[in-house]
């Protein structure tokens, strides 16, 4: 989009051809309103809060002090000028008037900066929301990139300079554990590539219309080949269910939740993939029978935070920070909401909800 800025300081007067749109489509339609108002009631009082209406929404949806504060000066201008008598000429001499206009004046110039304001402050709150989740991504990225790399590293030090002392078996052991942290990493730059395509169209995307059937029987067959010994069973509505999503990043939402059950539910004998309709939302539902999430995880556990080395996780070496985190941009990115728990009769659930019609 084609950006002519007058002044660069803050959001004082920032012009763009969409705000400007805005602003004139916005204010021709009060100007049309106020007209039939006008000819049909043949009153003021009306048409002056229409116009101050009008300003308010100018604010709100365009990203400066300039558009509202210009339509604050063409809305009393158009009131005085328009529909106040005598009609089409600037009189501020009648009983009145100079502190009515006044007032409107001075009302909308507060009402545009008052918004505005708010929305900059909402920004300023997102941004912040926002490093605060590259903060915990950055921080999941070096663990879970790091551990896998030193032993890569270490397998083929121990392979290269002990090659002639080490047995074929061993030698063999030590490549299929390469092999297995390699994999782990390629999965763990497919959630990197999802972050990044995700952050670069500013968390929209594109949604089409898939079978839920389909989008499970994917997401599990691609489990499946990571973990082939993974017992998963699925359950969803009779009838055939459509949800408008991006079925690439669902199914990856899916592996992820499902690849976090096995690595840290303990014995983890069933991984259910449920889904069930509530109102317009559709829930999908990856619980298993493991041993849970500690409780003092819970809370932070969609922003980054991961499993430390413990009894609970034997290995010491998989985190799901990264997988998560993606798991909630991705969720967040399609309009839908994400919650975990820890089942009563045991093991963990992670459960979302996307709008089975679009807003």
């Amino acid at each position: 989009m084609k950006r002519h800025s007058i002044q660069t300081k803050g959001t004082l007067i920032k012009i763009t051809w969409r705000d400007s749109m805005i602003t004139v489509a916005i204010l021709a339609a009060a100007t049309l309103c106020c007209f039939l108002i006008h000819r049909g009631e043949q009153t003021d009082g009306h048409i002056s809060l229409l116009f101050v209406l009008a300003v308010l929404l100018i604010s709100r949806f365009t990203n400066s002090y300039f558009y509202g504060i210009l339509s604050s000066v063409i809305a009393v201008v158009e009131v005085n000028y328009i529909f106040t008598y005598p009609y089409f000429r600037l009189n501020f001499t009648l009983s009145g008037y100079p502190l009515t206009f006044l007032v409107m004046f001075s009302v909308s110039i507060v009402v545009s900066m008052l918004t505005t304001q708010i929305k900059q402050q909402e920004k300023i709150r997102m941004e912040i929301e926002k490093e605060k989740m590259r903060g915990n991504l950055l921080r999941a990225v070096s663990h879970d990139i790091r551990t896998p790399l030193t032993s890569i590293v270490g397998a083929v030090s121990a392979i290269v300079e002990n090659h002639d002392k080490l047995s074929e078996e061993k030698v063999l052991s030590l490549l299929e554990d390469v092999k297995e942290e390699a994999q782990w990493l390629v999965r763990v730059v497919e959630n990197l590539l999802l972050v990044t395509r995700i952050d670069a169209n500013g968390a929209r995307i594109t949604k089409e219309p898939e079978m839920v059937e389909e989008i499970l029987g994917e997401a599990v067959a691609k489990f499946k080949k990571r973990f082939p010994g993974a017992p998963v069973r699925t359950e969803m509505p009779e009838e055939v269910l459509f949800v408008p999503m991006d079925a690439m990043l669902i199914e990856q939402v899916l592996c992820n939740m499902m690849e976090n059950a096995v690595l840290h539910g303990g014995v983890v004998s069933e991984i259910l993939l449920q889904v069930t309709v509530s109102g317009d939302l559709a829930v999908f539902c990856v619980a298993d029978n493991g041993v849970g999430i500690p409780g003092e995880l819970l809370p932070g556990i969609m922003e980054g935070c991961f499993y430390k080395e413990s009894e609970k996780n034997a290995d010491g070496k998989r985190n799901m920070g990264i997988g998560l985190s993606v798991c909630k941009s991705i969720i967040n990115a399609h309009g839908g909401n994400v919650k975990v728990y820890n089942r009563k009769e045991g093991g963990a659930a992670f459960e979302f909800s996307l709008p089975i019609k679009e807003g």
